[in-house]
């Protein structure tokens, strides 16, 4: 990964602070600087590799020449500098098309630039002026897939009044203190990790000390600290409006405590002025059991990796024990003083992503429903007569507009049920899926339990009579559903009706894939190879499993039951097509 910064003036600090492996994400990446003068759109400075991001951070004066004379005092029209502004955003944008992603870095002024003093937020004010350039920047990217607009105040605002320094602009013809891009190296590693699809997505929490003031199972839920006429109380139930909070942009809260499940749970129901209530938790483990091997164990049952989880405890042994033995669980110090565990929460930089979606929004609901799922199959005599009993509807769509950045997440943050574990931004989807004879179709569950969501996808290269299954990736939750079956016997179903020879799936293997290594080695596929290879013969077709209805959105596709197609392409092979396989 190479990451070019692109600046009007000196940068080597930023540059310094990634190479220097301040961020983890940053260790393993090469930088390089070109001047904004320097770089054209289609120039060498420009011309990146898949894995390349741009940052591009300029001073508004050196960039915007209208504003420029605004500081000046000169009388400008805030249309004309405004068109500045539109000229610079299609410039970057044409820049920016050779990257990756593209960071671009919002314009800051020095507090001591007073502009007109008290009427400087005023409609002719400069830093009114200011504030509608940043907008307008923001409106120009906004619909250009993998342009993101950084908040560079906010470095500026956590460095303090001597953020901006004079004599480093003079002497070196760097405006900032290091510690701002100290501050801007943090925001970039945390960008390119929600791009990538590295964003944590569990926060695993104490109890006592930790969600709310004293020890549940000493002093009682009724006299908890938690809200009410005391500022230790107020704190706590702050904290829990934040995990609230965060718990709708689509982060899970599961908990892990050592004490008396009944107590805990009943505080948790009970008390009165507690936010979160047993609904917000995905899951629980409230035992006297070690908190690493409880962690170990919910994540085992959420089906999530261990590298998505963030692990909050008060007391400092517990977070070293869990540090110490489970390394890719990321566990934040945390503060003594339940006053600032609020801001520290939101000032967490680990849940940035680059998007959001309805799967977020409800996704505590999407794990409730998968837990009811898990308890009606307790009551079911055998495997297959739960999976008849789900009466589970799949749905096939082509990628549109609607669905193109739930399928992007699925496809950056899949690990288990991945053939290929291909990670691609949105724009770079569209770039492949246009580039040549391709498929691509995403797939929506819903059961009698609630409605999964977009949880899988599948891709298809086509040349000549043979197609390459590129993509096959499945969301954990609906994992073992049968889902896996319908997906192949799409394809398969679509590559007949096009009188091709033969499906190739090559899975490639990383440290979380073999789940679908086990799919594939039991599909019927022949394996070639080195068992890394599975054809399919399409002089056949590939039964549907019983008991689903799939409904297919997508085109190409055909009203005829598959097994009454002829080897060639039937006509009319496209529109809305529902099919039960009971």
């Amino acid at each position: 990964m190479n990451i070019v910064l692109i600046s009007n003036f000196n940068i080597e600090s930023l540059a310094q602070f990634l190479r220097t492996g301040l961020c983890p994400k940053s260790s393993d990446c090469t930088v390089t600087k070109a001047s904004l003068g320097e770089v054209v759109p289609n120039s060498p400075h420009t011309e990146g590799a898949p894995d390349d991001f741009a940052v591009v951070w300029t001073m508004p004066d050196k960039t915007i020449a209208a504003f420029g004379r605004a500081l000046s005092f000169e009388t400008v029209r805030e249309e004309d500098v405004l068109s500045e502004v539109h000229g610079f955003a299609e410039y970057i944008k044409a820049v920016g098309s050779k990257f990756r992603a593209v960071f671009l870095v919002s314009w800051t002024l020095p507090s001591y630039q007073r502009g007109y003093g008290m009427m400087d937020l005023g409609s002719d004010g400069i830093r009114a002026l200011l504030i509608k350039m940043n907008l307008k920047l923001a409106e120009e990217i906004q619909s250009t897939r993998g342009m993101y607009l950084l908040d560079g105040q906010k470095w500026i605002e956590n460095v303090g009044k001597n953020a901006y320094s004079p004599k480093l602009w003079y002497l070196a013809k760097t405006p900032f203190h290091p510690d701002v891009f100290k501050e801007a190296a943090g925001d970039i590693n945390a960008a390119i990790s929600g791009v990538t699809g590295n964003a944590k997505k569990l926060i695993v929490l104490d109890l006592d000390d930790t969600l709310w003031g004293g020890t549940v199972g000493d002093v009682g839920w009724q006299n908890l600290r938690l809200g009410g006429h005391d500022y230790v109380g107020e704190a706590f139930q702050d904290f829990q409006e934040a995990l609230k909070a965060l718990s709708r942009r689509g982060i899970l809260l599961a908990i892990v405590s050592k004490n008396e499940e009944s107590i805990a749970l009943e505080a948790i129901s009970k008390h009165p002025e507690m936010i979160l209530r047993p609904d917000d938790f995905v899951s629980w483990r409230i035992n006297w059991r070690d908190k690493a091997a409880n962690i170990v164990d919910l994540a085992a049952e959420l089906k999530i990796g261990l590298q998505s989880i963030v692990f909050l405890d008060d007391n400092p042994v517990e977070r070293a024990r869990v540090r110490e033995a489970l390394s890719e669980v990321f566990v934040p110090d945390w503060p003594n003083d339940a006053t600032l565990f609020k801001s520290h929460l939101l000032r967490m930089d680990c849940f940035d992503s680059p998007y959001r979606t309805t799967e977020d929004s409800s996704r505590t609901e999407l794990y409730a429903a998968e837990t009811r799922r898990e308890q009606f199959k307790k009551t079911i005599s055998s495997h297959d007569e739960w999976l008849r009993s789900l009466n589970t509807e799949v749905v096939v769509e082509d990628l549109n507009a609607a669905n193109c950045v739930r399928v992007v997440q699925l496809l950056n943050k899949t690990n288990q049920m991945n053939l290929s574990t291909r990670r691609m931004t949105d724009k770079e989807l569209l770039e492949w899926l246009a580039g040549g004879n391709r498929k691509l179709w995403a797939f929506r569950v819903r059961d009698r339990f609630g409605d999964a969501g977009l949880t899988g996808l599948l891709a298809l290269d086509i040349g000549g009579d043979t197609s390459n299954m590129c993509d096959f990736v499945l969301s954990c939750r609906v994992m073992g559903r049968n889902i896996e079956q319908v997906m192949i016997a799409t394809a398969v179903d679509y590559c007949r009706t096009l009188r091709l020879r033969e499906l190739v799936a090559t899975y490639i293997q990383t440290a979380k894939n073999k789940p679908c290594l086990e799919l594939w080695k039991n599909s019927g596929f022949q394996f070639g190879q080195g068992n890394t290879t599975f054809t399919w013969t399409l002089d056949k077709d590939y039964p549907y499993p019983d008991g689903i209805k799939i409904t297919l959105l997508a085109e190409g596709f055909t009203d005829k039951p598959v097994d009454s197609l002829p080897y060639g392409p039937p006509a009319g092979a496209s529109g809305i097509v529902s099919r039960e396989h009971l």
